[in-house]
């Protein structure tokens, strides 16, 4: 697997807006997504990435355990850390 060339931030390492961010996806999910890690560094960003993302998840017919799952495989099929 190619080194990401951004640093993943942890929650000790962001602005306090992004802190808020990483404290709601403790509680949700138990752990804050590399993705949202390595945004971080753009906290506006990071804001717009997360609105989308919540809609996509949880919006359709489709379930967002499925959606997931999904996620999961296609960064495996490219040898991507999810």
């Amino acid at each position: 697997m190619i080194k990401p060339r951004l640093k993943v931030l942890g929650p000790d390492d962001v602005a306090p807006e992004v802190r808020t961010i990483f404290d709601a996806y403790l509680r949700e999910r138990g752990n804050i997504p590399n993705m949202f890690r390595t945004a971080a560094a753009r906290p506006q960003h990071l804001v717009t990435m997360i609105a989308h993302f919540r809609t996509v998840m949880n919006e359709g017919t489709v379930p967002p355990l499925l959606k997931e799952l999904l996620t999961v495989r296609v960064s495996h099929f490219n040898h991507c850390r999810y």
